[in-house]
């Protein structure tokens, strides 16, 4: 019998037309069989204050629960001033506190960034896993994934329409599904 991993999919971007999250969507229409990837919303989350955490909002708790049940996450993130979005932080420090109640320790995990520009998010994708390490978070190493020109790549509907990021997205998924077979040490 063949092992499911549940995929917690967070997306950097809170913008609805969000490049990244059409990346996020294309693999999950192409991810392995074995992969479950779902979509958890950061776009409603109160910004961290650690006077809120004796009695956590509402938002904070949900998404705490949607990453806890996750085996896995996957972060797609766009560039923000060669940094990941404030939005984005915010999860990591809402998912990570209070102390000793880290919800993303010890998940394996991917980052893919994708951007307009040429780089692809390489410096939000690099600066994302400096931050990852902090919490527990194994991250995978290769294949890299910076995605630069990610404007052309979708038609009017949202649909990945360009065959070299196909195969790569197919190969990378491929790659995170052995990596979170390696590396899942609570499943």
């Amino acid at each position: 019998m063949t092992k499911t991993y549940n995929v917690a999919v967070v997306v950097g971007s809170i913008r609805k037309d969000s490049v990244n999250r059409k990346v996020a969507n294309a693999l999950i229409e192409i991810a392995p069989s074995e992969l479950k990837l779902k979509l958890i919303d950061i776009s409603q989350l109160e910004l961290f204050n650690q006077d809120l955490e004796e009695t956590p909002p509402t938002s904070w708790v949900e998404f705490k629960k949607g990453i806890k049940a996750a085996d896995a996450v996957l972060f797609v993130t766009p560039e923000h001033n060669r940094s990941f979005p404030a939005a984005l932080k915010n999860a990591l420090d809402i998912g990570s506190r209070p102390y000793g109640q880290n919800v993303w320790s010890g998940k394996p995990a991917a980052v893919i960034s994708a951007s307009p520009g040429p780089i692809g998010g390489f410096g939000a994708n690099h600066h994302l896993r400096q931050c990852l390490v902090t919490i527990n978070v194994s991250t995978m190493p290769t294949p890299e994934t910076y995605i630069g020109g990610a404007y052309n790549l979708f038609d009017e509907t949202g649909k990945l329409i360009n065959e070299g990021t196909q195969k790569h997205l197919e190969k990378f998924a491929q790659s995170f599904l052995t990596w979170i077979q390696k590396n899942a040490t609570s499943l």
